[in-house]
């Protein structure tokens, strides 16, 4: 066999073999990286729990304070704050599908 032979036999199974597997490992991997895995739904989860509580927590704690001082009035809250729960919430609710 000549180094030309040689060189012709590595240009065409790289080009054939290793080249299309190559391109298929990283579509692979780009694929499921694209997707959220039960730990992070999990971990998605739980800080919305988080996020419901500190807002309850929030509420509280304007309420004690608007009763000890009528003059309380909370700084940039309005109703436009309580929409993306309120999206988030219908996500949920869709995700969980109708409960018997």
């Amino acid at each position: 066999m000549e180094t030309g032979d040689v060189i012709g036999l590595v240009a065409v199974v790289s080009l054939f073999i290793f080249l299309p597997w190559i391109i298929m490992h990283y579509v692979t991997r780009w694929k499921t990286a694209s997707t959220l895995t039960s730990g992070d739904e999990a971990l998605l989860d739980e800080l919305y729990r988080l996020a419901r509580r500190l807002e309850d927590r929030m509420t509280t704690v304007e309420r004690l304070v608007a009763a000890d001082h009528p003059e309380f009035r909370p700084l940039g809250r309005s109703a436009a704050d309580d929409e993306p729960m309120g999206e988030l919430e219908r996500m949920l609710a869709e995700k969980k599908g109708p409960r018997a």
